[in-house]
C-alpha cells in the first residue's frame, strides 16, 4: 500500500510516501520559523496561510522524487489533531479532497501517535511493549505501548511541556525563536556548576512533571544577574547550561521510575525535544546500566514531519480503518481514546 502523508498541525508542512512494502520512498518538509521567529512564536493565521501556500509544490516535489503519479497513491493520511485547528483544516480539507478526486480512501491520524511511532522507520525498531517519552513543544508524557493504539497514559505535565519551558525560558533571556536548540547550544559553552536549578517533582512520587516553575526559576536567576551587573553574555550560558540539566535529569528519573514500575527495558522518546543530545546521553547512560535499550528516530523525524503520518496512517489503513469524506479535526484529543489494532 502506497500511503501519502501531509502533516499541517503548527508550523511545519510535511509531505511524504510511505509504502508498506518499501517503506520511506520519500519526504519533504517547510519549516516556518522564519516566518514566525519576528513574533517571537507561532502565529495562528500566519501558519495556516503558508500550509495553503506550500502544500501542493511540496506534494509534487515528494511524488516526483519518488517517481510516482496521483494514479499510483493507494490512500492518504492526514494530521487530524491535536494541533491549531487552522493549520489542521489546511491538511484535512487537502487530504479529503485528493481522496474524493482519486477515489482512494483517507485516514486521519493522531499527531502524538506519529511522534510515538517515528522511530519505527529506523533500520532497528522497537518492538511492544515499551514506555515512551512523548516530549514535543506542548506536550510532555510518559506512555505504556503495548500495541498501536494501545497506550496507558502513565504521566504527564500538569503546566509547561518541556518543549514549552525551553521556548520561554530562551525568550525571557532575550534568545530567538525556537529556544530549544538556543539553549541546547548556549548550554555548550556553559560555566559547570555556577547555577544549580531544582528537579522539579522529583522528591515526591509518582510520574507527571511540571516545568512553570523552574522556568520561573531561570527567570528570576537572570533578573539577578542583570541587577548585579554581571556578563549577561557568559549569565546566559550558565543558566542555559542548569536549566537543560534540570529539565534533562527531571525527565530521566521520571524515565527511570516509569520502566521499573513498568517491568520493561525498552524506551522510546519522541518529540522535538527527543533531539536534544544531552537528553538522549542520559538516557543512554541510565538504559545502559539497567541494561535495556532506548529508541529514537533521526533528527529529522523528531519534528513535526509526513513521514510519521504516512507511516502511522499506513499501519491503520492496513487494519481496515479509513473514514468518510467529512473534515474534522481536535484541537486537543486524549491519545489513549484512539483504537487499538
Amino acid at each position: 500500500m502506497l500511503v501519502l502523508g501531509l502533516e499541517t498541525s503548527c508550523d511545519e508542512t510535511g509531505v511524504a510516501l510511505y509504502d508498506s512494502e518499501r517503506g520511506l520512498l520519500a519526504d519533504a518538509l517547510f519549516s516556518q520559523i522564519d516566518l514566525h521567529r519576528v513574533y517571537g512564536g507561532v502565529v495562528p493565521e500566519l501558519a495556516s496561510r503558508d500550509h495553503v501556500k506550500r502544500m501542493l509544490p511540496l506534494i509534487r516535489q515528494v511524488l516526483g522524487e519518488a517517481g510516482k503519479q496521483a494514479s499510483d497513491i493507494d490512500a492518504l493520511a492526514y494530521t487530524a489533531g491535536p494541533g491549531l485547528v487552522g493549520a489542521l483544516l489546511v491538511g484535512a480539507s487537502c487530504a479529503q479532497a485528493l481522496a474524493f478526486a482519486w477515489g482512494v480512501p483517507a485516514i486521519g491520524v493522531h499527531h502524538m501517535e506519529g511522534h510515538l511511532l517515528a522511530p519505527m522507520l529506523e533500520e532497528q525498531p522497537p518492538a511492544f511493549p515499551f514506555v515512551a517519552l512523548l516530549v514535543s513543544g506542548g506536550h510532555t508524557q510518559l506512555v505504556r505501548v503495548d500495541g498501536i493504539g494501545q497506550y496507558q497514559l502513565l504521566g504527564e505535565s500538569l503546566d509547561d511541556a518541556a518543549g514549552e519551558a525551553f521556548d520561554k525560558t530562551a525568550k525571557l533571556m532575550g534568545l530567538n525563536y525556537p529556544g530549544g536548540p538556543e539553549i541546547a547550544r548556549l548550554a555548550e559553552q556553559g560555566t559547570p556548576g555556577r547555577f544549580v536549578f531544582p528537579r522539579p517533582m522529583t522528591d515526591r512520587p509518582g510520574l507527571d512533571f511540571s516545568f512553570s516553575g523552574l522556568k520561573t526559576f531561570a527567570l528570576n536567576t537572570w533578573q539577578q544577574c542583570r541587577d548585579s551587573g554581571d556578563d549577561l553574555d557568559q549569565a546566559r550560558r550558565d543558566i542555559a547550561l542548569a536549566f537543560q540539566q534540570a529539565v534533562v535529569e527531571t525527565l530521566t528519573i521520571k524515565c527511570k521510575r516509569a520502566l521499573k514500575q513498568s517491568g520493561l527495558k525498552s524506551l522510546v522518546i519522541a518529540g522535538g525535544v527527543s533531539a536534544n543530545k544531552a537528553l538522549r546521553e542520559h538516557l543512554e547512560r541510565m538504559l545502559g546500566e539497567m541494561k535495556g535499550k532506548v529508541f529514537y528516530a533521526r533528527p529529522r523525524f523528531c519534528t513535526d514531519n509526513g513521514a510519521m503520518i504516512a507511516y502511522a496512517g499506513c499501519q491503520r489503513l492496513l487494519a481496515g480503518q479509513h473514514e468518510d469524506l467529512a473534515i474534522k479535526v481536535q484541537a486537543r484529543w486524549p491519545m489513549e481514546s484512539l483504537p487499538a489494532i
